[in-house]
């Protein structure tokens, strides 16, 4: 195509959430408009109207904020967050558009690329299963397609209910370039006249997508591989026109990791779902983007705008990407671990109980889990024995292996001491406390297992748990010496 601005397009039907695929689409199409210094702009596909769901709108605006995927044109929210279109290719929401529709399908028509279709609900259905029972394939049988031109326009007059209809080539083959793929040939004779305006006015897809592409000087077309098989259509639409064709380019699927396509029967497939789970807007970029590419194979860990930088359509594989959540989460747990403290605090806190008012407590325990969280609300579970009011000693061994339970009951005497003695620089120092009480072990000729197992058991109330350091750490030392003693009253009763 000719040397011009690259313009790419997420276009979305407002039908419900936003899914994780198609915020894929959304982020390569923002990509590869970043890197060639581009536009890419946000148009609401809505001449479904049955299929609207209040609110989607808005929704898929905010989500795609969320995750800073800004388009630079087209529909978006205002301040007060109502929906708003900028841009000098308006309008950006499809229904908007009906009266440019038709005028392109009468267009057609009279090129003799379309022709006015009359069959009923109630015959294409008996031809759908005559065409079953016969094993042929299921298809429009171009039943209106050559009806007299006078006919047409007396049954147009009278008010019969109708649609248009594309007049296929019914012989050859046409041959799809696409990107990702490369020719892909397609059987004339096996593809069958689409509808392009509904009985009630309304473009489909088909002529409205590619109408609203050509006039918003769209010159990539990246969309899902389900398009692929109706790309014919759209060819015979932009050539009927004489207009420029766009660089096709259709994502493969992405997959459960049965290979199965991703679906809700499996996990999320929401974005929105994510988000609200705490997955980090960075850490989703991250995986989506290299959900079917990786600009080296060799790094894992990129920012958005290394990956506009590195982003290359040719790149990206044919074959279905499995969506893998063992990935997301080890980026996840990535992206957590980079955020600033006062953010990161800001994510775990409201997963805290309320009604602990010490807040430099809190801070504490959400930063002792850092290294371990994959998810902020993971923090309720792993922390939940710093607030109980008494820990359950009765499932977990206090004593170690073989040792006995006077042994236990020396040790955390002798560690209550330890503790008591701590300065006011050392008490939150968790290295600082491991020199000191190991030096302690060492002095006492004791081993470090049959000293610090007890010790932090009686802190937790668990096998598992962070090392002792780091609970007295962050218990601090009244805290702490009150679980000791919660511990010896159960050894000793």
């Amino acid at each position: 195509m000719s040397d011009k601005r690259v313009r790419t397009r997420f276009a979305p039907s407002p039908t419900g959430f936003l899914h994780i695929g198609g915020v894929r689409t959304a982020l390569y199409a923002q990509l590869l408009a970043k890197k060639h210094g581009g536009i890419f702009l946000l148009r609401v596909e809505d001449t479904d109207q049955a299929r609207m769901v209040p609110g989607a709108v808005e929704n898929l605006c905010r989500t795609l904020q969320q995750l800073n995927i800004t388009p630079d044109e087209g529909v978006w929210l205002d301040e007060n967050g109502a929906v708003t279109e900028r841009g000098e290719h308006g309008p950006y929401t499809q229904s908007k558009r009906q009266a440019i529709h038709q005028k392109y399908a009468q267009e057609l028509v009279a090129m003799d690329k379309a022709y006015p279709c009359f069959c009923t609900a109630e015959r294409l259905e008996e031809l759908r299963q005559t065409q079953e029972i016969t094993k042929r394939p299921t298809g429009y049988d171009g039943h209106c397609r050559n009806l007299d031109k006078q006919e047409v326009q007396n049954r147009i007059a009278n008010g019969e209910k109708h649609v248009i209809r594309l007049k296929l080539p019914k012989e050859g083959s046409v041959t799809i370039n696409d990107v990702i793929r490369g020719d892909v040939i397609f059987d004339w004779k096996l593809i069958d006249d689409q509808v392009i305006i509904k009985s009630d006015g309304m473009a489909t897809y088909h002529l409205a997508s590619m109408a609203d592409d050509h006039d918003m000087a769209i010159t990539h077309v990246i969309r899902g591989e389900e398009w692929l098989s109706s790309a014919p259509k759209h060819v015979f639409i932009y050539e009927a026109f004489g207009w420029e064709l766009p660089v096709f380019a259709h994502l493969p699927l992405i997959l459960n990791q049965d290979k199965s396509k991703l679906s809700k029967r499996q996990g999320d497939v929401a974005a929105e779902d994510y988000l609200q789970k705490g997955y980090l807007p960075p850490a989703l970029i991250n995986f989506l983007a290299l959900l079917g590419w990786n600009p080296s194979g060799e790094r894992e860990i990129y920012s958005h705008d290394e990956l506009a930088e590195l982003f290359n359509l040719e790149k990206i594989n044919k074959a279905g990407a499995v969506f893998n959540l063992e990935k997301l989460n080890w980026l996840n747990n990535h992206y957590l671990r980079l955020l600033p403290d006062e953010e990161y605090l800001a994510l775990i806190n409201p997963h805290l109980p309320a009604a602990e008012q010490d807040l430099e407590f809190k801070n504490r325990i959400a930063l002792l889990f850092r290294e371990r969280l994959i998810l902020p609300s993971e923090i309720s579970v792993w922390s939940e024995f710093f607030f109980a009011d008494k820990l359950d000693y009765s499932a977990v061994k206090l004593n170690w292996k073989d040792h006995s339970t006077n042994e236990a009951i020396e040790r955390l005497k002798a560690a209550k001491t330890w503790i008591a003695e701590l300065t006011e620089e050392q008490e939150h120092d968790a290295g600082a406390i491991e020199t000191i009480i190991k030096d302690k072990i060492q002095t006492q000729g004791w081993g470090n297992g049959d000293t610090l197992w007890p010790l932090r058991v009686a802190l937790s109330g668990a096998e598992k748990s962070p090392s002792p350091f780091e609970l007295i750490a962050t218990y601090g030392p009244k805290r702490s010496l009150a679980r000791i003693d919660e511990a010896l009253a159960f050894l000793l009763k």
